[in-house]
């Protein structure tokens, strides 16, 4: 048993007691929080973009400034969501998560009453840092409070019904902009906000990393705000001036130095927001390249789709929501089943395989238009889309928390999720000038149309190269290990072993899989586990 196994859940009188596990009243309780925790945030990162077109007419907002109500969000969790790691395993992750929900919540109110886009734009970048806050965590919490055993049905569950909370954003904040108001894809995270309060309060126990730095790096959390920052709002102002203008060709490059100077700063820093030995791990860069590739396809589909849907093609806001909800339904049966498919197979061909297919809906979207046919040309190409999402998440955030060891729980999640945000964030800020949408361009059918076609494009390409470089470059620990010995003589090859699923420490230093004679951890997924979709 590990520090943050005795830690997790202390008895009565305050002493240690033993670690949760599955199926026990106060785990369920523990998986609840920080599933409707999270949900907060991934919910907000693609609800808000079903209702750009209604509150960019009723504020007034034009193509920057509808960008940037996406963005504000985006950049300040891809910022802070490192530091978010760290705090939580200094000072403890139940009470980070908890400051996380609190000024989620409070943003939120902000968003809902804002009278106009500036107004907006700040408060989206408040919710922004307590999405930083709580995310990562929310993840700790259960890497730290249950059983080794039990970890990864915990952690597949997590996985599965959050990735369905984020798909559940769009049809959600359809059917909120019909019938009621915009405002309120914002205020309905109140009640929400206050049962994971609740819940956390009374059911969630308090751990944290006995080894965490004393003092955060805070300086380098600062540059990589600065950094990501420059390069938003040189992407953003590129799509109004052109690339070569003065103004986005200094922010620009102005961005890349200062990414420069936060990796020269991590270098020094005594406790840095992201280790510069986590650099040298191969396994642990060739997933997280993955994994910026794919998320910025994701959350450039996730953005553009819904607008394209109701300024290019003229449906409503909900049936602009009600386009993904075969995603919805798909990651709501198959998660389970994926995960118990990886304990057979191994990471690779899901990692290489879900891409693939998810490039191959999002091309065939790109018929979207008027006259489109809602269930040929809109719900059959999302279909396919959400089936390449399904087989590509368990497995990604597997393999990448696997990567290496978990004393460092809340850094790991962040430094993923940080990667995952960053290409969602770059993604977006670039589309209007990818697509040539600046100067009020998402609001005119014809241009959004004309992008569209580009933007899928584009967006399956990114998913194609991410299915090869996982055929090409994916190697377990293990399968490194027996590459490099090859079969006995005589006898066959081994069987591939699969990725533990432990979910450890993507930040800290490089790592095995657990011996051979240590219990493998059960996956998400594996017969007798609870389906991660309950």
């Amino acid at each position: 048993m590990n520090d943050f196994s005795a830690r997790a859940a202390p008895g009565p009188a305050g002493g240690p007691a033993a670690p949760l596990t599955w199926g026990q009243p106060r785990a369920r309780w523990v998986l609840t929080a920080t599933v409707l925790g999270s949900a907060l945030s991934f919910l907000d990162a693609t609800v808000v973009n079903i209702a750009l077109p209604s509150l960019g007419a009723d504020l007034g907002a034009g193509t920057a400034g509808l960008t940037w109500v996406v963005n504000a969000y985006a950049l300040t969790l891809a910022a802070f969501v490192l530091l978010g790691g760290a705090l939580g395993d200094r000072y403890g992750r139940r009470r980070i998560f908890l400051i996380g929900v609190t000024v989620f919540a409070a943003a939120s109110v902000l968003c809902g009453l804002a009278p106009d886009t500036t107004v907006l734009v700040l408060a989206r970048a408040a919710q922004g840092v307590g999405g930083a806050l709580l995310t990562p965590a929310g993840l700790a919490i259960l890497q730290a409070s249950f059983a080794p055993e039990d970890r990864a049905r915990a952690i597949g569950a997590w996985s599965g019904l959050t990735g369905v909370a984020a798909a559940v954003g769009p049809f959600l904040g359809g059917w909120l902009v019909q019938a009621v108001s915009w405002r309120w894809v914002f205020l309905i995270n109140l009640p929400l906000a206050l049962a994971v309060v609740v819940i956390s309060l009374r059911c969630v126990p308090e751990s944290r990393d006995p080894g965490a730095a004393a003092r955060p790096d805070v300086p380098g959390s600062a540059l990589l705000v600065l950094a990501l920052g420059s390069l938003t709002y040189g992407l953003t102002a590129a799509a109004e001036a052109g690339p070569g203008a003065p103004v986005p060709l200094g922010l620009l490059t102005g961005g890349l130095v200062l990414l420069a100077g936060f990796l020269l700063w991590e270098r020094r820093s005594r406790a840095p927001v992201l280790p510069p030995a986590v650099l040298r791990v191969r396994l642990f860069v060739v997933v997280n390249v993955i994994t910026l590739l794919v998320y910025a396809a994701l959350g450039a589909v996730f953005f553009a789709l819904v607008v394209a849907l109701q300024v290019g093609a003229g449906f409503s806001p909900l049936a602009a929501g009600l386009s993904l909800l075969p995603v919805t339904l798909l990651m709501l049966v198959f998660s389970a089943p994926v995960g118990a498919l990886m304990s057979r197979t191994g990471p690779r061909p899901l990692m290489t395989l879900g891409p693939l297919v998810a490039g191959l809906g999002v091309a065939l979207l790109g018929r979207v238009g008027p006259g489109a046919d809602y269930v040929l040309d809109v719900l059959v190409p999302t279909t396919v889309f959400g089936a390449g999402l399904t087989l590509i998440v368990t497995p990604l955030t597997a393999t990448v928390l696997a990567a290496l060891p978990e004393e460092q729980a809340g850094l790991a999640s962040g430094v993923n999720n940080a990667v995952a945000r960053t290409g969602g964030l770059l993604a977006v800020a670039a589309l209007p000038l990818l697509g040539g949408l600046g100067d009020g361009g998402l609001a005119e059918p014809e241009r959004v149309r004309d992008a569209f076609v580009l933007i899928t494009r584009v967006c399956a390409g990114a998913l194609v190269v991410g299915g090869l470089l996982s055929a090409l470059l994916v190697r377990t620990p293990a399968e490194q290990a027996a590459a490099r010995a090859g079969p006995p003589v005589g006898r066959p090859a081994p069987p591939r072993a699969a990725v533990a699923p432990t979910h450890c420490a993507v930040g800290g230093p490089p790592a095995a899989l657990p011996p051979a004679a240590s219990p493998p951890v059960a996956d998400p997924g594996t017969p007798g586990a609870a389906p991660t979709h309950r």
